[in-house]
């Protein structure tokens, strides 16, 4: 059975950072492509990153680029998420998530998702 944990959310003033990280149980990471998606406050859950299953190719939302890196240690069977210069703009609820296959063609393959984690930011 999957199961995807996230940690690392919190507060934070604008232009601060975070490091999101999320804990892959039950699920080979050499065959799915993962990926974070955020819900903003009245708004409906989108991807922002993927990341293909052999790590050599990472995707970013506009949003985002630029200002946050997605990351997996396979040894460890995590997902990071590093985010920096944060605005309010990203406060949002953040999900870790995996997708059926190895590439990241689209969002709507991703199958499986965590919790969440929340992320304000805010001065």
């Amino acid at each position: 059975q999957v199961q995807l944990v996230e940690s690392g959310g919190g507060t934070v003033q604008p232009g601060g950072s975070l490091r999101l990280s999320c804990a892959a149980y039950g699920i080979n990471l050499d065959l799915r492509a993962m990926g974070w998606f955020r819900q903003a406050p009245g708004k409906a859950r989108e991807g922002i990153s993927c990341i293909n299953s052999d790590g050599g190719n990472t995707y970013y939302e506009d949003p985002v680029k630029g200002r946050f890196t997605i990351s997996i240690n396979k040894a460890k069977n995590t997902l990071s998420l590093q985010m920096d210069s944060l605005k309010p703009e990203d406060t949002g609820v953040y999900y870790c998530a995996a997708a059926a296959y190895r590439e990241c063609t689209s969002y709507l393959d991703f199958t499986s998702f965590g919790q969440g984690a929340r992320v304000t930011v805010s001065s």
